[in-house]
């Protein structure tokens, strides 16, 4: 194996192992799969997360990035800082659907869904959803 091909090949497979790594799950919402995104790689102060998403699972949600925006969601950690929260009620009625750092255990939404599933609460006590 030649010097070149080796890095062609590491190259493919680190491709495909960050695509596996960064892929919203089946039936995830946009809000779960944006916090699991921070807690495992941070934010880069960009929607990076949140396009990512829409452009997987949504597609034609063309205004989702206006949409977080105006709620405060200038980029993905601003999201959960200015836009949703953890539902205080389903952490009180239910302890084991939360798991660590700020992902809750995603409870669903149907494909191309932008809103949140029901661990979440939209903050500032509008509840409507994207």
């Amino acid at each position: 194996m030649t010097d070149q091909s080796f890095a062609t090949e590491m190259e493919s497979y680190l491709k495909t192992l960050s695509s596996r790594l960064t892929s919203p799950r089946s039936g995830e919402c946009l809000v779960c799969y944006v916090a699991r995104m921070l807690d495992e790689f941070g934010c880069d102060e960009t929607l990076r997360w949140a396009r990512r998403f829409r452009d997987a699972r949504a597609p034609r949600a063309t205004r989702l990035v206006e949409r977080l925006q105006g709620m405060g969601g200038f980029c993905d950690c601003e999201i959960l800082l200015n836009g949703y929260a953890r539902s205080e009620r389903l952490a009180r009625t239910n302890e084991a659907l939360l798991s660590y750092g700020r992902t809750p255990i995603c409870l669903g939404v149907p494909g191309g869904s932008t809103r949140p599933c029901g661990a979440w609460d939209r903050r500032g006590g509008n509840q409507r959803g994207l």
